[in-house]
């Protein structure tokens, strides 16, 4: 049986690299806010764990964006299909990432799909080519490694 999963990233602002990573990928930020008032409403202290973006109720220190064309739970908002989790946590970014997302939009996309991926906050940092397959590194927000083929 296939085991369902999502990729997380650690992060400082959960909410601007899900903006981000939603226009990069085609996706949509999850809508908690129905949840997190259901929440509230019964009593549940989720008070410290919540915050207001843009008119409504998110999680303070995780947002995450999913496939609009897969199913979403109807209670949590969450997707049931592809789904990336930005969390925050305590420490910056040190290093290479060991997993990254390639992003495949074939040679012919390629220099476009990366200007425009640098307009919305992505940086260019490098570029590879092997047997005949090249691709473009760039850095997300917070300096996330990714690349375009």
């Amino acid at each position: 049986m296939a085991v369902s999963y999502k990729v997380c990233i650690d992060c400082a602002d959960p909410h601007r690299l899900a903006a981000f990573w939603a226009e990069a990928l085609g996706y949509v930020v999850e809508d908690h806010s129905a949840f997190i008032q259901r929440l509230l409403d019964d009593g549940v202290p989720v008070q410290d764990a919540v915050t207001e973006l843009d008119g409504r109720f998110a999680w303070r220190h995780a947002a995450a964006v999913r496939d609009p064309d897969h199913p979403v739970h109807p209670e949590r908002g969450t997707g049931l299909g592809g789904r990336v989790l930005f969390q925050v946590v305590p420490k910056p970014k040190q290093g290479k990432n060991r997993v990254h997302l390639d992003l495949h939009h074939g040679p012919e996309n390629v220099e476009k799909e990366v200007a425009r991926l640098c307009e919305l906050g992505a940086t260019r940092i490098g570029e590879g080519q092997e047997g005949g397959s090249r691709w473009v590194v760039l850095a997300d927000p917070e300096g996330n490694e990714f690349c375009v083929a």
